[in-house]
């Protein structure tokens, strides 16, 4: 069938609008757009069939005459954008069933190899026409909001991307948890146990973080991804953890970071403080997640009997440069798969006494779980400090001292 025949076979279907049948020939290269497309095209199968020519209908079986709707739409988007600070954006449509039947029933019926769906040119269209009444930019991989046009429900719905900030941040007081814990009871619901609360501890680092960051984003929330975590009775001490911050729909994108920076640590009031770096990125939250590095630890340790400082630096020589078998600990196993995991020491050393205590610094690999180096976890961990000494040997606290900074997921 040639091009003059297919397009007689479209038009036998019923009354069609210049844009759906220049969308059926769409992705043949004319220089044309598809209206200008389906009027040629009109126009060369009335010349060729020595027809009257008539014009475009005033109705369209395919469509239903949504193209006369572009500059309509494009005002509700506006519209539905009022308030939100954007520079970059996208349109989709929600194309109602049948109408993408119809076309897909042309389509395989006349075995079409050049159509363009209408949602295509829908998206376009509109996309353009936001454009021009508000100067901002189409964007296709990451742009800051997503406008919806809902065909069957006469709506526009607007999804807003995440805005993401990174970071360090150091913890000073022990018993705050990384990020919030639902209440183990309720499940966040709020009962009794949690004080009505719906959580297991009233702060966290995430949310001492991101309270003051989704106050001034105007966002709905904030969830924290940091490079590993300490544990809630750690300190999280040096030049900090690195973190970067997800803001979900927020309203405001162009915030000054170093006033943010200012507020957080002054509502903080000294159990937290970060340093914020810049923008981030959902491919450097990827990257956070995966990184590796190794992390530096500064613990004191209690041992039942007594032994010199040179005994303990005998044992500490011995686990030097070794690789540690670990079974999950008994103190997460009931969160996390009970596996045994192998992580090397980097390296060992004691550096005297405080307060009766050992003072050990350790560099392990991520993943390395230090409390059970030193106990040896009821044997789940071999070797180890108690295990090499003979005797109970236990960590009275732990603070994190560096976090290596990873390598940029951009």
């Amino acid at each position: 069938m040639d091009l003059i025949e297919t397009v007689g076979a479209v038009l036998e279907y019923g009354p069609i609008c210049d844009h759906c049948l220049g969308r059926f020939f769409g992705k043949r290269s004319f220089g044309l757009s598809n209206d200008e497309r389906g009027l040629a095209l009109r126009t060369a199968h009335a010349l060729a069939k020595n027809e009257p020519f008539t014009g475009e209908p005033e109705e369209c079986w395919v469509c239903d005459r949504a193209f006369d709707q572009i500059a309509g739409w494009a005002a509700r988007v506006v519209e539905a954008l009022e308030g939100t600070e954007y520079a970059t954006f996208l349109v989709g449509t929600r194309v109602p069933p049948l109408i993408a039947e119809s076309e897909e029933m042309v389509w395989s019926d006349l075995s079409l190899t050049d159509p363009e769906p209408i949602k295509s040119e829908l998206n376009r269209e509109v996309g353009k026409a936001v454009s021009a009444l508000t100067g901002k930019t189409v964007e296709f991989k990451r742009p800051d909001v997503v406008a919806i046009l809902n065909l069957a429900e006469d709506r526009v719905e607007v999804e807003v991307n995440p805005v993401y900030f990174r970071g360090r941040y150091c913890k000073y007081e022990r018993g705050i948890p990384q990020t919030h814990w639902d209440c183990r009871v309720c499940r966040g619901k709020g009962c009794e146990r949690c004080n009505f609360t719906g959580k297991m501890y009233a702060d966290s680092v995430e949310e001492l973080i991101g309270r003051p960051a989704a106050e001034v984003f105007e966002a709905e929330a904030a969830i924290l991804h940091g490079s590993g975590r300490e544990d809630i009775d750690a300190r999280m001490l040096g030049s900090g953890r690195p973190f970067v911050m997800e803001l979900f729909n927020p309203k405001r994108r162009e915030v000054d970071l170093a006033a943010l920076e200012a507020l957080i640590n002054e509502r903080a009031d000294g159990r937290v403080a970060v340093e914020l770096t810049g923008w981030s990125s959902h491919a450097e939250v990827e990257t956070l997640k995966s990184n590796k590095a190794h992390k530096k630890y500064r613990i004191l340790v209690e041992i039942d009997e007594d032994i010199s400082l040179d005994e303990l630096r005998s044992a500490l020589d011995r686990l030097n440069g070794v690789t540690i078998h670990q079974r999950t600990p008994k103190r997460v196993a009931h969160r996390r798969a009970d596996k045994i995991r192998e992580r090397g020491v980097i390296n060992i050393q004691s550096p005297g006494m405080q307060d009766g205590k050992f003072v050990i610094e350790v560099v392990g690999e991520a993943g390395l779980y230090i409390k059970e180096l030193v106990s040896g976890d009821g044997g789940r961990t071999n070797p180890s400090l108690a295990g090499l000494l003979g005797k109970e040997a236990r960590v009275t606290s732990l603070d994190v001292v560096l976090v290596e900074e990873p390598e940029s997921g951009e």
